[in-house]
């Protein structure tokens, strides 16, 4: 099967093993100097990993690879102890890994007899975020799902007279690392934006992005984009969004976004309007259709 999993240049690669306790699946050993990925099946693809490398050697692509195993990764971190276990369950918490989490639970309370630790406590633990989870954490905060909501963005003593709010309600925004199943992309309005649109559009937040979620994308500059179309499909069988509305700037390459939305549209099941707004590069929208 086709899924996100981690890739590493051994070219950039130093064997400074950083990126090796971020992994809390187990995945990453130093082998012969380099880091090496010991096991397509204990790699989530959700990449806690890729922030710690100093050479920028660890990058994510969408390949053929061994189902990922949660039950086989719990498994093998049982022996390494509970703050291991909580440490990776909290890991799965914060990248919004629902169901592998449910997996691990479900593993950990069918073998609870024979743990050598209480159960209990790791599971209070990862419910209220405690100490040892957040020293354990994957460390990666620039992926973290986060909501902020109405109530988040509404002026505070932080904002300045006459300073135009933010209408941004979500976090990350770069598609590579949105998970496309995360709560604020459920029936929601989603903006597909080129990277550079929000510089052009001096009115971007009140006028486009206001009550909608967000992703941004460079089909030129971006790597394995191709990743980028099974996000889509996510956000159109999975999330059941509403609509996509996908802003690109007038050159020529930004109109590869509008093609991945299209190819996902033909590749899922549901149906979901589509529009296409093409902004232009001095600012002002040069067009607008439903396609």
């Amino acid at each position: 099967m086709k899924r996100d999993i981690i890739k590493i240049d051994e070219d950039l690669c130093t064997g400074c093993g950083d990126c090796v306790p971020n992994c809390h699946e187990g995945a990453l050993q130093i082998i012969d100097g380099k880091v090496r990925l010991i096991s397509d099946l204990m790699c989530d693809g959700l990449g806690a990993c890729v922030g710690h490398c100093p050479e920028g050697a660890i990058t994510i692509e969408q390949r053929e690879a061994v189902p990922y195993d949660e039950a086989a990764v719990i498994k093998e971190m049982i022996t390494k102890g509970k703050n291991v276990i909580i440490a990776h369950l909290q890991h799965l918490k914060e990248h919004n890994a629902l169901n592998y989490l449910k997996e691990g639970m479900a593993y950990l309370e069918e073998h609870k007899d024979n743990l050598g630790f209480n159960l209990e406590e790791v599971k209070d633990a990862v419910h209220n975020n405690t100490k040892v989870a957040e020293q354990s954490a994957c460390g990666c905060p620039g992926a973290k799902t986060m909501s902020f909501g109405p109530q988040d963005n509404k002026e505070d003593s932080h904002q300045h007279v006459g300073e135009v709010k933010s209408e941004l309600r979500q976090w990350p925004v770069q598609m590579h690392l949105v998970n496309p199943l995360a709560p604020y992309f459920q029936n929601a309005d989603v903006v597909f934006a080129a990277d550079c649109a929000a510089y052009a559009l001096g009115d971007f937040h009140q006028k486009y992005l206001k009550d909608k979620s967000l992703a941004i994308a460079c089909p030129k500059l971006d790597s394995n984009v191709e990743s980028y179309i099974d996000k889509l499909i996510n956000l159109i069988d999975g999330a059941k969004v509403n609509t996509i509305t996908v802003m690109m700037m007038e050159v020529p390459c930004c109109g590869g976004l509008l093609q991945m939305v299209k190819t996902a549209a033909e590749r899922a099941q549901r149906k979901v309007p589509i529009k296409s707004m093409l902004v232009g590069i001095q600012g002002g929208i040069l067009s607008e259709e439903w396609v």
